[in-house]
């Protein structure tokens, strides 16, 4: 159909609708990946907490049928325990902040302002949330985006290197 799968521009303004088209869709293009890939986290984090109720359902029993003697506030203490070592919500955070700080970083790079010490440390600080993200996840496709997430650090902090 005419002016549905044919495109009528000619000359310089229909080249310059066409560019100013392409820019568009890669603008909106980057921020879908992005928050695609915020949403697959978040998925994954939301997806640890059934994981992790199924494994302690699970030794739960077994702790009760070795132990059936368990104090309440024995029980309530090992529940403590194991949800605090399972709550990634907080490396998420420090994640967002981390990557806001990148931002602000790449943004106030200057010749007269070098920022690669500053972006060297935070690169140690993304590592850091990202093997704590590894170690706490009981999900295995978790487990996969942390060792990708800490890839991706490692690539960023050798062009931060050889930068400086």
């Amino acid at each position: 159909m005419r002016g549905v799968i044919e495109e009528e521009t000619e000359g310089a303004e229909g080249d310059e609708a066409i560019a100013a088209l392409d820019r568009a869709l890669s603008v909106t293009l980057g921020e879908v990946l992005k928050a695609l890939g915020a949403a697959r986290a978040a998925e994954r984090a939301a997806a640890q907490i059934g994981t992790l109720r199924a494994r302690f359902d699970s030794q739960l029993t077994e702790l009760l049928e070795r132990v059936p003697s368990l104090s309440e506030e024995r029980f309530a203490q090992e529940v403590a325990l194991l949800v605090g070592k399972a709550d990634v919500r907080e490396e998420l955070d420090r994640l967002a902040a981390h990557i806001a700080q990148a931002r602000t970083l790449l943004a106030e790079a200057r010749p007269d302002n070098p920022v690669g010490r500053k972006f060297d440390f935070l690169c140690q600080e993304f590592n850091r949330e990202a093997n704590t993200l590894c170690s706490k996840s009981a999900d295995i496709e978790l487990t996969r985006i942390g060792i990708d997430l800490k890839g991706a650090v490692e690539r960023m902090r050798e062009q931060v290197q050889n930068v400086e």
